[in-house]
């Protein structure tokens, strides 16, 4: 139980994390940002999703 529990966290985390990179992305080339910028700013909200959803569970533990 415990196992897929985790797992279904971890997957509602990554597609959370993806929701919010491509985002970003769309945000950014609204903008008129070039594609490697697009890229740039989507991998750097990702990261941070994931940071932020790390931090959350060391608090928690």
């Amino acid at each position: 139980m415990n196992v897929a529990v985790e797992l279904l966290t971890t997957a509602l985390v990554l597609v959370v994390a993806l929701l919010a990179s491509v985002g970003a992305a769309a945000l950014a080339r609204l903008d008129g940002a070039t594609y490697p910028a697009v890229l740039r700013q989507a991998a750097s909200a990702f990261a941070t999703v994931i940071a932020l959803a790390v931090a959350a569970i060391a608090v928690l533990t």
